[in-house]
């Protein structure tokens, strides 16, 4: 059993009184009463180490009994419950996290109060690439002149020599949200790369990027095999971010289309293709329900959409334009299996077939699960749903 003495107040981890070989048991019955009436769940891939795998590790910052407080915020509150240290956390981005407040205090940088809206330093965020080892620094503050910001990050770096980058980010808005919208470099070049899959990827402050790698390099290259991608094919990569799932299968693809509504994002990607030599791709940073619907109203040929959606699935809009440019195979990666039940079904009325759903555990100690899933036309394949009846026979 794994202790914490946080999890009573912290909350972020609901399956903590579970041994990890229990978790995956439970995590796998669920997605078998949520999805097994489309195809059999294959069983789920767990990590041979669950610990310590988040390489993105966010702190909020409070002033508290006289001193500077960092920690994360309570589960559905704006309360933040103090934490030094983190059994699903980076260790070198929570020496990082101590670091900063002690800094905060020798430097006398107020935390903020967003029920005053007093004060300046509102988060600090750690980024480490798994593989290059890059470390970069975001600190977050509400707007103002940042007092002695050079000594401030003279003395960071002079304590933590292995941070390649800093990043001064000032969100003044009066939400808990971690990132506003303006960004000075204040060391390094303002972004970390890192390796996935063989290929190398730029990584900002606003960057999706996946916080366990261990788990995202499985979990795209299943996405990798369900795609399929044969020379002379043109993939669609929906809800792209840094292009980092389309970008694996560009080379086995006559073109590549990433389309992403975040901006910084679809930068990330542009660069990123370029650095791994990839030419057949282009990125586009609009709605990808709307550009599919236009490429349909072209009559586009799309040999594959593969679809990585936030938390709340794909919209009604998005999937309506996805059954209109009807490519022959889908690949739907989903960090939901309820909103991805509700879409599973509306794709089988609308003319696909479930092939295979491999689920795999990227955030253990939680009851978040990603699955890959794999679907084709109905005029392409044989179903599961085939499969089963013909056993039953």
């Amino acid at each position: 059993m794994y202790n914490c003495k946080y999890s009573k107040k912290c909350g972020g981890c609901s399956l903590l009184n579970l041994e990890y070989e229990e978790q995956l048991s439970l995590k796998q019955a669920r997605l078998i009463r949520l999805l097994g009436r489309y195809c059999r769940v294959d069983e789920i891939i767990g990590m041979e180490n669950p610990l310590y795998y988040r390489n993105k590790v966010q702190s909020a910052f409070c002033h508290r009994n006289g001193t500077v407080v960092s920690g994360v915020y309570q589960s559905s509150t704006r309360r933040i419950v103090p934490i030094d240290s983190c059994l699903l956390e980076d260790k070198k981005a929570a020496e990082i996290i101590k670091t900063l407040k002690k800094l905060a205090v020798s430097f006398k940088l107020m935390p903020y109060d967003i029920i005053k809206g007093r004060g300046f330093l509102r988060h600090a965020l750690v980024r480490r690439g798994f593989k290059s080892g890059e470390i970069m620094v975001v600190i977050v503050t509400a707007k103002g002149a940042f007092p002695s910001k050079d000594a401030f990050v003279s003395e960071l770096i002079r304590l933590h020599p292995e941070i390649t980058s800093v990043v001064w980010n000032v969100n003044n808005t009066e939400t808990p949200l971690f990132l506003g919208e303006k960004e000075t470099v204040l060391f390094g070049n303002g972004y970390i790369t890192d390796s996935l899959c063989g290929l190398d990827f730029r990584i900002s402050a606003k960057s999706f990027y996946q916080v366990n790698p261990v788990q995202a390099e499985r979990l795209y290259n299943i996405a990798k095999e369900y795609a399929a991608v044969s020379k002379g094919e043109t993939v669609i990569d929906a809800y792209c971010g840094t292009g980092t799932i389309g970008l694996t299968v560009a080379n086995e693809a006559r073109s590549l289309i990433g389309i992403e509504v975040n901006a910084d994002a679809v930068r990330d990607a542009r660069v990123n293709a370029e650095q791994n030599g990839i030419k057949n791709a282009r990125f586009i940073a609009a709605d990808a329900g709307e550009v599919m619907k236009e490429l349909a109203q072209k009559g586009e040929k799309i040999d594959v959409v593969i679809t990585d959606p936030p938390r709340a699935g794909c919209s009604k809009r998005f999937l309506e334009s996805l059954s209109s440019l009807s490519p022959e195979r889908i690949v739907y990666v989903s960090c939901n299996p309820e909103t991805l039940s509700r879409d599973l079904y509306f794709l089988k009325k609308n003319g696909y077939k479930v092939k295979k759903i491999q689920p795999v555990d990227m955030f253990p100690f939680t009851d978040h699960v990603e699955c890959v899933v794999s679907l084709t036309r109905n005029n392409t394949d044989r179903t599961c749903a085939l499969k089963h009846q013909t056993k039953g026979k």
